[in-house]
This record gives structure tokens, C-alpha cells and sequence, in this order.
């Protein structure tokens, strides 16, 4: 599966792309479970995508700050996750950058907004942000 730096990459990642606010960012709220638990299944043929991208993410992140992406500011992983977003990237991606992100951003809404029984939305936190009531 993921390496630990590559689970590192992800959880900066997942939480850039869903931070705390008056509630818990996406690693918090169990969107990390979800990824993991879905690269085991539906997102397995995604596995090698998310570990070429990660590294991609954190080379970007070492020729733009001589830094690795976990190890960035909020501010620095914002602003560099919105040049990847625009194509704008100066290190060598193996992968389509700006596809990686948008399919990263997808699976942690899937994650974060998904039953809680499928490995995300711990305590159905978002379920909770949004007013959302479950009727059993």
C-alpha cells in the first residue's frame, strides 16, 4: 500500500483540501480511513495514481520551498496545491497534476461526506455540519 511518507503526503493533503474549522479537518474526520479502506477495494486500481502523485506532490514541494509538501505551512500547501490546480508546476509529474488533484479532491469529499459505515464521516461529523438528521 502507501508508504509512510506517502501517508504523510495524504494526510497534509486531505487535510489542506478539508481544514478544521469549527469542526474536525478530513483526516480527523476519518477521511483517511476511507481512502485506505477503499484503495482495499473500489479505488484499488487508483493505488498506483495516488503514490506516483504523492511523491510528484512532495517533489513539487522540495523545488518550490526545499521542503517536503507535510512539512509546509498551511499557507505554503494552499498556495502550491492552487498552482497544481492551474497547471502551473515546475517539477517533473509523471501523472497529469491537475487531473491527480481533482480526483484527490473527489475521493475526500467522498470520504468525508460518505455513511459513516463505509469508513469516513467518523460519528457522521459532516452529517452533523450540515444539519443532515438520520432517521432510524
Amino acid at each position: 500500500m502507501l508508504t509512510e511518507q506517502q501517508t504523510l503526503i495524504l494526510q497534509a493533503l486531505v487535510n489542506c483540501i478539508i481544514p478544521a474549522d469549527d469542526f474536525p479537518n478530513g483526516w480527523d474526520a476519518g477521511v483517511g480511513d476511507y481512502l485506505i479502506q477503499q484503495f482495499e477495494g473500489d479505488l484499488q486500481e487508483k493505488v498506483a495514481v495516488y503514490k506516483n502523485g504523492l511523491s510528484s506532490l512532495d517533489d513539487e514541494a522540495h523545488v518550490i520551498h526545499g521542503k517536503g509538501f507535510a512539512t509546509l505551512t498551511s499557507d505554503e500547501q494552499t498556495a502550491l496545491l492552487t498552482s497544481i490546480e492551474k497547471g502551473q508546476i515546475k517539477g517533473g509529474w509523471a501523472i497529469d497534476p491537475v487531473q491527480f488533484f481533482a480526483m484527490a479532491c473527489q475521493h475526500c469529499t467522498e470520504g468525508f461526506y460518505s455513511d459513516p459505515k463505509n469508513g469516513g464521516n467518523r460519528d457522521g461529523i459532516s452529517w452533523q455540519m450540515i444539519g443532515f438528521e438520520v432517521r432510524e
